[in-house]
């Protein structure tokens, strides 16, 4: 879409990298103009904020699927799209494709497969890919267990200034796991892997990355000890950063009780000590993103015995009412949380967007904190309503999307 006129949003709380402030933003040509104390041109078209945020449009990296009316419903403009599709994202005409997919009225940004088939063994070809319009390369929903092929990924990213999003569980420990071992899992008879699986995974990772050179992206870290390692490495100067969804830090294990097929995911469930260890990560950023694991299944898929049941949530509609759950409680604040859900996951993609900055691209939502909804699986605006949160009340809405300048109509 392009932008045809001039648009001024006046009359709201600015969300900016500094923190609120009341103003306006000017876009034009598909670009933020102006940003703050601003007045509309002649010929503008004006749009009343009525004491809303004006935030940046959201920037979900690390989806499964592209699910327009889901991601519109939820703020979200950007969608960084993991390489796990039929076939997998390893080829550059695959990239390609999957670059148009969201035209016009989303930017999709895929992330290219490391391995051919992400079957962990031979690289695929990743310069081709990057100028295919891959923004990162990613291992997917599998660890690469071969040392030496992912420090060849690492290094030969490295020289291609991409990002390796990496799955942080060691697979030779999880086996056929469902669950996090421990009691819950005991007490259900689920088979459970150790949390040492991710913590192990994490450390072999960020070794590798600093022998490498390479920018490190761990998709998902749950875990007290891996989150400690990253930490580590973030204070001596290792170029990683960490993501997690709001399921790890507003669920614990005991959301499967009942064998909840909807709370089964990739990585599972944890303790609620790791749980709260992930609040505390999102608080001193140890944690850079928060993302929703956009991974919409259908009855097919969950409507299973748990150990057959396939992983993965429905989170794009609710990512940004849950994240606004870490500012009422003051663990973080506005600006902060548009740092987690945009201006961060922007960066590793290396998009001028995610923020309110002149020249950035026009990506704007108006933002109601307030507005209460209730989570509903069967009434959500994505392809399949497999969410843990199913009837769940939350607080915040996007009431107003615009990609490009250009307003997006539902």
């Amino acid at each position: 879409m392009k932008q045809q006129r001039a648009l001024t949003i006046t009359g709201g709380q600015l969300v900016l990298p500094g923190g609120v402030q009341a103003g306006a933003v000017r876009c034009a040509e598909g670009r933020i103009a102006a940003v703050g104390d601003v007045s509309p041109q002649d010929g503008d078209e004006i749009v009343d904020a009525r004491g809303a945020f004006i935030a940046p449009g959201l920037v979900d990296f690390g989806v499964f699927a592209i699910d327009k009316p889901a991601f519109h419903f939820g703020g979200i403009t950007r969608a960084g799209l993991m390489p796990d599709r039929s076939p997998p994202l390893d080829r550059p005409s695959a990239v390609r494709f999957a670059a148009q997919s969201g035209k016009p009225d989303l930017w999709v940004h895929p992330l290219a497969a490391a391995t051919v088939g992400l079957e962990g063994k031979q690289l695929a070809e990743l310069a081709l890919m990057r100028d295919a319009g891959a923004r990162a390369v990613a291992t997917g929903r599998q660890w690469i267990a071969d040392s030496g092929t992912m420090l060849r990924l690492l290094q030969y990213a490295a020289m291609l200034d991409l990002v390796v999003v990496s799955h942080a569980e060691d697979a030779g420990l999880i086996g056929g796991a469902v669950a996090t071992a421990g009691e819950m899992a005991s007490r259900l008879g689920l088979s459970g892997a150790p949390t040492e699986a991710e913590a192990l995974a994490v450390a072999r990772d960020l070794a590798l990355a600093e022998i490498g050179g390479a920018r490190l992206h761990f998709r998902q870290v749950t875990t007290r000890a891996a989150l400690e390692l990253v930490r580590s490495a973030k204070a001596r100067g290792v170029a990683v950063t960490a993501g997690v969804t709001p399921a790890h830090f507003m669920l614990s294990d005991l959301a499967l009780k009942d064998f909840r097929t909807f709370a089964r995911l990739s990585p599972p469930l944890r303790s609620e000590d790791d749980r709260q260890a992930v609040i505390a990560a999102i608080a001193d950023r140890t944690i850079d993103v928060i993302a929703s694991g956009h991974d919409p299944r259908g009855p097919e898929d969950k409507r299973l015995p748990f150990v057959d049941a396939a992983p993965g949530m429905a989170g794009a509609e609710s990512l940004l009412p849950l994240t606004l759950t870490l500012v009422r409680d003051e663990v973080i604040s506005i600006e902060r949380a548009f740092d987690l859900l945009a201006a961060n996951p922007a960066r590793l993609l290396g998009v001028e967007a995610g923020a309110l900055v002149e020249g950035y691209e026009a990506d704007i939502a108006l933002i109601d904190p307030e507005k209460p909804w209730v989570i509903d699986s069967a009434m959500m605006a994505a392809s399949a309503g497999n969410t843990p949160f199913d009837k769940q009340p939350v607080q915040g809405r996007a009431t107003a999307l615009w990609k490009g300048g250009v307003a997006i109509s539902d």
